[in-house]
């Protein structure tokens, strides 16, 4: 099963891959930030809840969709770049096996353990 997931996964961040294309940025803008996301880990300085809320946020794919539904309702390419990379990124993430953050700590996600 866990082979079905990833590969779910890669599908989807190629449909990221996709979806930047059709957009006016240069190709090194995708590759610079595809790993700002995981900024927001950041948020553990201040211990397992705040650190798990906002990487949640930053890492939520419903979110990405929004802003990228947004940006084309609003017809802001900035705004469905945000969303594109929150989207690919999350996907990319979960191929990998870190998947959403639970309040116990980092390594305990909704995918299951990370390191196990």
């Amino acid at each position: 099963m866990k082979t079905i997931i990833k590969l779910e996964e890669l599908g989807l961040f190629i449909l990221g891959i996709y979806l930047f294309s059709l957009l006016n940025f240069e190709w090194w803008w995708f590759l610079v930030l595809i790993l700002a996301p995981d900024l927001s880990m950041l948020g553990y300085i201040f211990g397992n809840k705040s650190g798990a809320f906002f990487y949640n946020i930053f890492h939520h794919r419903g979110i990405a969709v929004l802003l990228y539904i947004l940006g084309c309702y609003l017809k802001m390419e900035l705004l469905q770049l945000l969303g594109i990379i929150l989207f690919s990124h999350s996907a990319m993430d979960r191929i990998f096996g870190y998947g959403l953050k639970y309040e116990s700590g980092f390594k305990y996600t909704h995918l299951g353990e990370i390191g196990k």
